[in-house]
């Protein structure tokens, strides 16, 4: 596959500015290979098709995440309530890797694949496809099983900031 052709000058910029307007869920993408575990907030993540339950997560291919999902066959996708702010927090950075999974809310599947009790949903997926395109990686989850808990509230990502979903009048 070819590299796309640099952006003109300014798009980036604009681009960044716009995707700013977009309100996305924030979710903590999870995954293990033989030897580590990871974890990052995402929301770059979506639906794909509901035949086959799947699902579309971006990773920058610069990250530790990137690495190990490329050797892990299955990952999950822990969608946060608004509650999970530190979560979320943690996740982006501010808890060392190796701290990350402290938390006694952090559970283990069969498969070996971290997961967080208590988020709004956890979907576990096999990795169906990774497909390289720019800085990142676009994963394409097949949801094989779901777990949802009592908080039907998502955490919101806008603007550069949290915010939380209310009915429109």
């Amino acid at each position: 596959m070819t590299s796309p052709p640099d952006a003109p000058a300014g798009v980036q910029a604009a681009f960044r500015a716009a995707m700013r307007r977009f309100a996305s869920t924030v979710t903590v993408i999870t995954a293990a290979d033989h030897a580590r575990r990871h974890g990052m907030t995402a929301t770059a993540v979506t639906s794909l098709s509901m035949d086959p339950p799947s699902l579309l997560v971006c990773i920058h291919r610069q990250t530790l995440l990137h690495d190990i999902v490329m050797r892990a066959p299955r990952f999950c996708v822990n969608v946060l309530h608004p509650a999970q702010i530190p979560v979320s927090a943690a996740f982006s950075g501010g808890t060392p890797p190796e701290r990350r999974f402290d938390d006694e809310a952090w559970q283990q599947s069969a498969e070996g694949v971290p997961f967080l009790r208590g988020a709004q949903a956890n979907l576990f997926c096999r990795k169906a496809a990774a497909i390289p395109y720019g800085t990142h990686l676009i994963l394409v989850g097949e949801v094989d099983q779901v777990e949802q808990g009592e908080i039907t509230a998502p955490l919101l990502y806008h603007d550069a900031g949290y915010c939380i979903a209310a009915p429109a009048a």
